[in-house]
């Protein structure tokens, strides 16, 4: 069953509010700044949502469909850009997961925030943590999602669960990223490196529960 007391951690874990946006936050890719760091960032949000199953907590994450010009097939949190209708960061990432996923807004309960992201590609992204009651079934939208799959939130704690990987993109610079395994999927790059910020500033401490 849901832990509450274990989301009740995690919330006070987080910030209660996001970061404004002239807060370029943290950078997690080897150091290297954004291919095209000579444009403003363009702000973006994401849903970084514990799906409350009987099993206990997981998290969601999708894979882009293939039928997209950014970020083909990637494996991903919901969300993306922030739009200018878009009141708040909140708002443009509970829209895009409904439009992804047909996660209702209303089955989203935001505990709170992590600091601003600033990835390699010049998107400064606003992680919001919520918790998702889900009133029916996710569906993917076949143009933007390939399918969604959940990550028991157990697997993300241990350290052994992640490794780093090197790749080179755009500019020939060696970046280093995170990845994660999971079943048949491999979480890697900014949504990785998300998680990987997620367990250090609200699941680290869980973590001699779990070795």
């Amino acid at each position: 069953m849901p832990d509450r007391a274990l989301i009740d951690r995690i919330a006070k874990r987080l910030l209660d509010r996001p970061q404004d946006d002239f807060d370029t936050g943290c950078h997690k890719v080897d150091g290297v700044p954004p291919l095209n760091h000579q444009k403003p960032p363009k702000p973006s949000a994401v849903l970084i949502g514990l799906v409350q199953r009987e099993t206990g907590s997981h998290v969601l994450y999708i894979e882009r469909s293939s039928k997209l010009r950014a970020h083909a097939g990637q494996i991903a949190f919901p969300g993306g850009k922030i739009d200018e209708e878009d009141e708040s960061s909140t708002v443009a990432a509970l829209r895009e997961a409904h439009e992804e996923v047909d996660l209702h807004p209303n089955d989203v309960d935001v505990i709170g925030y992590l600091p601003n992201y600033l990835s390699g590609t010049n998107y400064l992204i606003t992680p919001v943590v919520g918790i998702v009651r889900p009133s029916s079934e996710f569906i993917a939208n076949p143009d933007e999602v390939a399918s969604f799959f959940e990550v028991p939130l157990p697997h993300l704690i241990p350290d052994q669960h992640y490794s780093k990987i090197r790749f080179v993109r755009g500019d020939e610079a060696q970046r280093e990223t995170w990845r994660i395994d999971f079943q048949d999927r491999a979480i890697w790059g900014i949504t990785a490196s998300m998680t990987r910020m997620f367990r250090e500033t609200a699941l680290v401490q869980e973590l001699a529960e779990h070795e």
